[in-house]
């Protein structure tokens, strides 16, 4: 019998890390300011990435006996995780936010470690499927833009098949790649009917061929050939034999050249003598539920911000680790929009004066960020001064330029929230300070040194050093358009 010592082996080697005795290879990871360099031994990192191997190989010890290398695309706190799992083979997910264990898994792929990436793929998807879905979008272009993401892979296009709405109707799907359209296409419970997916593949190889006249009776026999080219790969899975003779008519047929001759002849064959062998393979028709299913999130009224959006603010003020994801408990009821009510703070406390549970969201001019806090609290006009609160937060919101929301939440909670009626100014203690015309005064700001929440919300570059007047223009801001919302509970 073989007696295993693994964790002891596994604490040596996590030592050695952190004495580097002896090492033989400086590892620069991370974009200045923020790059650290990682001392390493080549033969723990080779024995274990394939990926390190070759790099080894193909570089040259310097005059210091250290082979030096750069991995300016991975972070120190990714490339931190990675090396110590390398040298100690156990990893700790647990305080990871989960936008950093999606890079991990990416740059575990990367590294070709392969039993981390497995690992990684199985934990987002059993435990964060939430996070997942809220950041569907680039989850699913990562998944055909890196290899092997087959896991995750899978779990995209079933999201798609049950909501496919989320692909076909979404701002991405014009530019999505061939692999991962036909990968839906190929899906037997794609909850579509076949004529409306013959529409999108229409429409998708239109913009892969910009250069096509737009009006339809204007194509020539070379348009149609260009655009079947486009999809050559996609064609063959529509199911058309369970697509209705009126739609034959309305939809295919303007753009029967795209079809090979036997195969139209069989559509219309099959319409007008149902009983008749024809030579076409006939694909079996498309399971659909018959049920209507629910999108993946709740459309929502706001000029500000999405149904995703609501269900992560939800989710905060219920203080959940996983976002809601399609079943909102709360209902959001406008109070107040800046174009139709007025962006001055004064009114605002008219408005919604005596009001609690109040959300305000805001959109940055010229940035595009999306800020913003709850309010647990009553609005009174008649008060100017902090007021006492636990559970208020500040946030920014998830945008194309933000790859994951912020959440701020108060610690110092007798200064949680600002109330200044007199002096035209709102605020989440320090972290968001809202000041006289949201719209034109360029008074808002978020403080650099701010005590009172944890987080700052925004990058320090933005961040005023001083709490009045802020210090600089590039720390001030004006709001394109700001919303406040009343939230209750759905009975």
């Amino acid at each position: 019998m073989t007696t295993k010592f693994f964790d002891r082996l596994s604490n040596d080697l996590t030592q050695l890390l952190e004495d580097p005795i002896d090492y033989n290879v400086s590892i620069e990871v991370g974009e200045a300011p923020n790059n650290q360099i990682f001392k390493i031994h080549s033969y723990i990192l080779q024995s274990r990435s394939p990926c390190f191997k070759k790099k080894f190989n193909e570089t040259s010890f310097n005059d210091d006996h250290v082979k030096a290398l750069t991995m300016s695309n991975i972070s120190v706190k990714v490339f931190n995780v990675i090396v110590k799992y390398i040298y100690g083979g156990t990893i700790s997910l647990e305080n990871l936010e989960n936008s950093i264990i999606f890079d991990l898994l990416i740059a575990s792929n990367e590294l070709e470690l392969d039993e981390l990436f497995e690992h990684l793929q199985n934990h987002l998807v059993n435990n964060n499927a939430s996070w997942l879905r809220l950041n569907f979008a680039h989850v699913y272009q990562t998944s055909h833009q890196v290899k092997n993401l087959e896991i995750i892979q899978d779990f995209c296009n079933d999201i798609i098949a049950k909501h496919p709405n989320t692909i076909f109707e979404s701002e991405n799907f014009l530019t999505l790649p061939e692999d991962a359209l036909i990968s839906i296409l190929e899906r037997d419970d794609l909850q579509l009917e076949e004529s409306k997916i013959w529409e999108y593949i229409i429409q998708w190889g239109k913009a892969k061929n910009p250069t096509l006249p737009t009006n339809l009776a204007e194509w020539t026999s070379d348009n149609f050939s260009t655009l079947k080219e486009t999809l050559n790969q996609c064609l063959p899975l529509i199911r058309y034999f369970h697509i209705s003779s009126k739609d034959v008519l309305k939809k295919l047929f303007p753009y029967q050249q795209l079809l090979e001759p036997s195969l139209w002849f069989d559509i219309n064959s099959k319409i007008m003598a149902p009983d008749e062998a024809i030579s076409s393979i006939i694909l079996p028709p498309r399971k659909i539920s018959g049920i209507i299913l629910p999108t993946r999130t709740t459309p929502f009224p706001s000029e500000v911000i999405t149904g995703e959006h609501i269900l992560e603010i939800s989710s905060w003020i219920d203080k959940k680790e996983i976002p809601y994801t399609e079943s909102n408990p709360y209902e959001f009821e406008l109070l107040v929009r800046g174009s139709r009510d007025g962006f001055d703070v004064k009114p605002i406390y008219e408005i919604c004066d005596k009001v609690s549970n109040t959300v305000i969201v805001l959109k940055v001019e010229g940035t595009g960020e999306i800020l913003g806090g709850y309010n647990p609290l009553k609005w009174d006009k008649n008060t100017d001064q902090y007021q006492t609160t636990r559970d208020s937060f500040s946030f920014s919101l998830k945008t194309e330029n933000l790859k994951s929301s912020i959440l701020s939440r108060v610690k110092e909670f007798n200064n949680g929230i600002g109330y200044y009626w007199s002096e035209s100014w709102f605020s989440f203690g320090r972290s968001l300070i809202l000041r006289n015309n949201l719209k034109i005064s360029k008074n808002c700001y978020c403080h650099l040194n701010d005590k009172f929440y944890e987080k700052r919300i925004r990058s320090n570059e933005f961040l005023s050093p001083i709490h009045y007047p802020p210090s600089s223009l590039k720390s001030t801001f004006n709001a394109e358009e700001f919303e406040i919302f009343k939230v209750t509970k759905k009975k």
